[in-house]
């Protein structure tokens, strides 16, 4: 046999002058060199040939290539052109192995490849040989003589095939080996920085950062894809509308696909591609529902699981979901074609989908199952999913998808099926879209007007009002919540367990708004305890925050903990809310116990999660929180910024009650300041006898606060409100102290670490300052609990570290930190601004014009550079201006 050597097969493609760089996978590659084969496998159009060409020109090492064809599956012409390669680089390599290929009886193929490795071994240096487009190769004889060379390969050589298919080699002992380096589609794919360097160097087009991202996304990093889009394109007056609408149905991307791959499958694999393009995932079973005709007939020979293995092995788009590749998926491009593509004969789309959610049901997954009927339109079936067996699927966090097919259903379907507008406002509430709830509720009575009243119309009815006792929890009218829960637990049918469980926390809610803690608790419990049995996730989330309020008012602060982060672990997009204000609750813990950085960590992540989902009113007890922290942190200059930011927006958004809380944050900036008369007024203004109580012990007035603090106190022991008893209690003894009563107030004060040791409380004491920590060393011969006084009084003394040496620094450098020194006059307003004074009392009492006062305002504000009055007493503060 002669083989004439057609020379152009053997040259190394010339990598563009405008490829994208891929140092990434080069770097990969030449990371393998030592081992026997690098295999870079993937379907048509992902830059195979351009990344081993680019690699090939940085690595330092000789190399052959050889690009083969359909007539290369004769094993002689293979083998020659095989030697023909290496004599690219060893001119006088395998002369006589040539002359034996070419003989009129050439030795088997055995013999020949034992030549040939003794041909390689004879070589004194490393080098490649690159075979391309092995997918070509069908020939057995062929695939066995490579293994052969593989196994007994010497060490000079190093084997690079590129290929579309998985080639028949004996890959798995290679891998086993470590002697494979394998390159896939998932590798080849370009990143969004790859795609905006093509986009540019090649295409010459300049995207926006999003339209790159979006095309990235649309094309998967498949380097044909982008080319062809690249051509669409160019001269394209609106790429971003372009980019929007990029699919497998543009002309370029149709004309590829179908030359490329789909036409030379045989028939029954095209109509398998057609049929299965529907599924958003594909297993062997699922394919073989969906292939099968009207007589149940499967429409193919060969199996579903068959099939797709072929599909892998020949790297035709798809793309393997699990490493057991039991599950797949296509190329979104190459799905989109394929749909366009489906056949409307013999068997319709809407067939397909049925079938597709017959078998995602038989295998008990209702989520998929739905969601093939809803596409089908198939409203009575997709309705009976959306029940979900007695566990509707938005219990189980499918909200969104079952909201959209409800968007889409005409009143007239609505109307036929009643249960699904009871759905259709539970969705709307649970998507937090609370406006249209009202609504659909209505609609709902309407269109069970006039129907026989039975069980399930009862049921109905019980539902409607379950749904309004949920509604009435966002806006915490406790009445209306338990007259609701109470009516709908009356008609809904007992085996309803999720609505009524649903119900019954509704009424536990209620009970903790009016203070019942212990009604509450066991509600949750309750709660809990059927919903976990029942698989009903949303309720198990609520109710376990719910149970983490009543730990932590119990002062089980360790308890209430674990529940919050087991809320934050389950409440995903379903309860972004719930998650939010598990953060916050956690955030408030952390501070509690001195964890200032974790507080501040939480406050800060409950306060974004909050604001991504337009919550003002959490927004505004996320920065209450924030603030407190970092009151606690001495930073009261962002404390007092922050205050005045979310009292303005309380006020704004007539959520009013969230200002007590803001004015309690208020008055301990201002007992910080030594503001006492500021103090004492908003503590007044807004009843907060606590507060009241505390600025009457910073006046010295220990009687009055003695008659807050008494009947206060006896009134929440009474009440059995352990959490705000503690607080009570632990200021009580303080006063104690101060009044004199000093055997009273050690008392209270072993009373209080008793009640305050297995919470773990910190803060408490400590925001209390120098006259507790007295006090704890007064009692610290009368207590056992040595490790927790201990961690009690060393947060004492941590604290008054870190204020004295942030007060020694500003003290040092506050002259550098002012744009100017205060003047003295300056000072005296200052401080008279500090003490509560109005611009008023200061003029009269500095003998000064009113004007002159504001315009030393205006001058201190531009040094301290702030804006208000409170930041500027919090300001000099921070800086020592106003120590004395």
């Amino acid at each position: 046999m002669f083989t004439t050597i057609l020379s152009t097969k053997l040259f190394i493609p010339v990598p563009r002058s405008k490829a994208v760089l891929r140092p990434r996978l080069v770097e990969f590659l030449n990371e393998g060199i030592n081992r026997k084969l690098t295999l870079v496998s993937a379907s048509t159009g992902y830059g195979k040939t351009t990344l081993v060409s680019e690699w090939l020109t940085t690595n330092p090492q000789p190399a052959a290539w050889l690009s083969l064809e359909e007539a290369d599956n004769e094993p002689l012409r293979f083998l020659t052109y095989f030697v023909a390669a290496l004599q690219t680089i060893e001119q006088d390599f395998g002369k006589n192995l040539i002359s034996l290929l070419q003989s009129s009886q050439p030795p088997p193929i055995e013999i020949i490849i034992t030549i040939l490795i003794n041909e390689i071994t004879a070589l004194s240096y490393p080098f490649l040989l690159v075979l391309d487009d092995y997918h070509v190769i069908d020939a057995t004889a062929i695939d066995n003589a490579l293994s052969i060379l593989l196994e007994r390969m010497p060490s000079q050589m190093h084997l690079v095939i590129i290929t579309r298919e998985e080639p028949r080699l004996p890959l798995a002992r290679l891998r086993v080996r470590n002697q494979l380096t394998e390159v896939r589609a998932k590798d080849l794919r370009l990143s969004p920085s790859e795609v905006g360097e093509f986009c540019e160097r090649v295409m010459g087009l300049k995207l926006t950062s999003e339209n790159i991202a979006l095309l990235a996304s649309r094309t998967e990093g498949w380097v044909a894809g982008l080319q062809l889009a690249g051509l669409s394109m160019q001269g394209h007056q609106d790429p971003n509308s372009f980019i929007q609408s990029f699919s497998g149905n543009h002309q370029y991307i149709v004309d590829y696909l179908i030359d490329e791959v789909i036409n030379k499958q045989s028939i029954h694999v095209q109509t398998f591609l057609l049929h299965t393009s529907i599924l958003d995932r594909l297993c062997g079973s699922l394919c073989d529902a969906v292939m099968r005709g009207g007589d149940g007939e499967n429409l193919s020979s060969t199996s579903g699981q068959e099939i797709l293995e072929f599909l892998d092995r020949s790297n035709l788009f798809v793309i393997p979901l699990d490493n057991e590749k039991r599950w797949y998926r296509y190329h979104h491009l190459f799905a989109e074609l394929l749909r366009n593509r489906l056949h409307q004969g013999v068997v319709t789309a809407s067939d397909l989908y049925i079938r597709a959610s017959i078998w995602f049901e038989e295998h008990d997954l209702e989520i998929e199952a739905f969601h093939y009927a809803a596409i089908a339109k198939d409203t009575k079936r997709a309705a009976r999913l959306v029940e979900g067996k007695g566990m509707p699927l938005i219990f189980r966090g499918v909200v969104a998808p079952v909201l959209k097919w409800l968007d889409s259903l005409p009143s007239a379907e609505l109307d036929a099926i009643p249960s699904m507008w009871i759905m259709y406002a539970s969705a709307l509430l649970m998507a937090g879209q609370l406006d249209g709830v009202e609504q659909k509720l209505q609609a709902a009575e309407k269109a069970l007007n006039g129907i026989e009243l039975n069980d399930q119309t009862k049921d109905l009815i019980g539902h409607i009002a379950a749904v309004r006792a949920t509604l009435s929890v966002n806006s915490n009218q406790a009445e209306t919540i338990i007259t609701e829960s109470l009516r709908a637990l009356e008609y809904l049918h007992p085996d309803n367990l999720p609505i009524r469980t649903s119900t019954l926390w509704t009424m536990g809610f209620a009970y903790q708004l009016q203070g019942n803690r212990i009604s509450a608790g066991k509600a949750y419990a309750e709660v809990l305890a059927i919903s976990q049995k029942i698989g009903h996730v949303i309720i198990t989330i609520t109710s376990t925050l719910g149970l983490g309020n009543i730990q932590e008012k119990e002062n089980m602060l360790y308890l209430a903990a674990e529940s919050y982060r087991e809320v934050i672990t389950l409440a995903t997009d379903p309860l972004p809310l719930v998650a939010y204000e598990a953060k916050m609750c956690l955030g408030r813990l952390y501070y509690e116990w001195n964890d200032l950085d974790n507080a501040l960590l939480y406050a800060r992540q409950s306060i974004h999660d909050a604001k991504q989902f337009e919550m003002i009113d959490r927004v505004i007890a996320g920065e209450v929180l924030l603030a407190k922290v970092m009151l606690g942190r001495g930073e009261m200059s962002g404390a007092a910024t922050i205050l005045e930011k979310v009292e303005l927006l309380s006020l704004q958004h007539k959520l009013v009650h969230q200002i007590p809380r803001i004015a309690a944050l208020q008055v301990d900036l201002f007992l910080h300041q030594n503001n006492l008369l500021a103090a004492e007024q908003l503590a007044k203004r807004h009843e907060l006898r606590l507060k009241l109580a505390q600025v009457h012990l910073m006046q010295g007035n220990t009687s009055s606060a003695l008659s807050i603090l008494d009947p206060l106190r006896v009134h929440m022991e009474e009440k059995g409100l352990k959490d705000e008893h503690l607080q009570v209690l632990i200021l009580q003894a303080v006063v104690l102290h101060a009044h004199g009563h000093k055997s009273k107030s050690k008392q209270f004060t072993i009373h209080a670490l008793k009640a305050a040791e297995s919470g773990g409380f910190i803060r408490i004491f400590v925001d209390l300052g120098i006259p507790m920590r007295n006090l704890l060393h007064e009692v610290a011969d009368q207590v056992r609990m040595t490790d927790y006084l201990a961690k009690l009084l060393g947060a004492f003394d941590e604290m008054e570290q870190h204020r004295g040496v942030k007060s020694n620094q500003l003290l040092t450098n506050s002259a550098n930190l002012l744009i100017e020194p205060l003047s003295e006059r300056e000072l005296e307003v200052l401080y008279l601004i500090a003490q509560g004074h109005s611009n008023n009392e200061i003029s009269k009492k500095l003998f000064i014009a009113l004007p002159t006062v504001k315009g030393h305002n205006r001058i201190i504000f531009e040094k301290l550079q702030v804006k208000r009055r409170t930041e500027a007493v919090a300001r000099a503060r921070e800086l020592g201006l106003l120590k004395e």
